[in-house]
């Protein structure tokens, strides 16, 4: 018996699959829903509803983004605190024992088992259906270009966090470097490269496993929460990440 059941279904989804554009993105933690069989894991209505739970606002600007470039958006339906998609199984944080100031009492002392049996429901899956649609992109010609959609407290173990929008990357820095150029033209956002994380963090997994395994543009954009709050600062950010890709691709070579 696996953790989910058949009535929750698939864990991930696929929005605008026939998305004509070379772009794929992807959300990692656009959910804070709890597959029924972990429970709550031993966390209070508000810990569940917080950031460590999942990325507010990450799905709803990629939905806007997916609409505005024609992408295909791949995202996971369930928290990251039953499996942190954007984590190798091997990785401790993958299925967090603390999640910053919250302890997370079930997945303190998870069992060989129990990891491989979330990997299996949650994290394989999505793994494969990222690999399987870039595969499908790569054989009709269309060079895909990854982009991962994630955002962040303003605020993390007590200290303010001052940048707005993150471009991160890992060593292929081309489409982050372009976008970054295009941020300096315009003086809406505070947008910093790797910050408020970097690959140091571990944070660069899909793009690593994705992007850089397959010589494909790819980046990774963090948002702050605080300023993605409703529709309207949602439809805005996701105007202005939409025109920095827009801007920058043309400027890149081919893969």
């Amino acid at each position: 018996m696996g953790i989910l059941t058949e009535r929750e279904g698939d864990p991930v989804a696929v929005e605008n699959a026939d998305g004509r554009s070379r772009f794929i993105l992807v959300c990692e933690h656009a959910s804070r829903l709890m597959p029924e069989r972990l429970g709550t894991l031993g966390l209070s209505q508000d810990a569940l509803e917080s950031h460590i739970a999942w990325d507010p606002g990450a799905l709803a600007v990629a939905r806007v983004m997916a609409k505005s470039l024609d992408a295909t958006l791949i995202h996971q339906r369930f928290s990251r605190l039953a499996y942190d998609c954007n984590r190798p199984p091997e990785s401790p944080s993958a299925m967090p024992a603390t999640s910053e100031i919250y302890p997370v009492p079930g997945n303190a002392a998870l069992t060989d088992a129990a990891r491989m049996e979330r990997a299996e429901a949650l994290y394989f899956p999505f793994r494969d259906r990222i690999a399987a649609l870039l595969r499908q992109r790569i054989v009709e010609g269309r060079a895909p270009i990854l982009v991962t959609i994630h955002s962040f407290t303003p605020i993390y173990f007590g200290e303010p966090r001052p940048v707005e929008v993150g471009i991160l990357h890992d060593t292929d820095s081309r489409l982050a470097d372009l976008m970054l150029s295009a941020a300096e033209r315009t003086s809406l956002y505070d947008a910093r490269r790797n910050e408020p994380y970097g690959p140091e963090d571990g944070v660069t997994h899909t793009l690593k496993m994705h992007g850089l395994e397959n010589g494909l543009l790819n980046v990774m954009i963090e948002v702050r929460n605080d300023l993605i709050k409703d529709e309207n600062s949602q439809g805005v950010m996701a105007d202005y990440l939409t025109g920095l890709l827009l801007e920058s691709v043309p400027l890149t070579s081919k893969p």
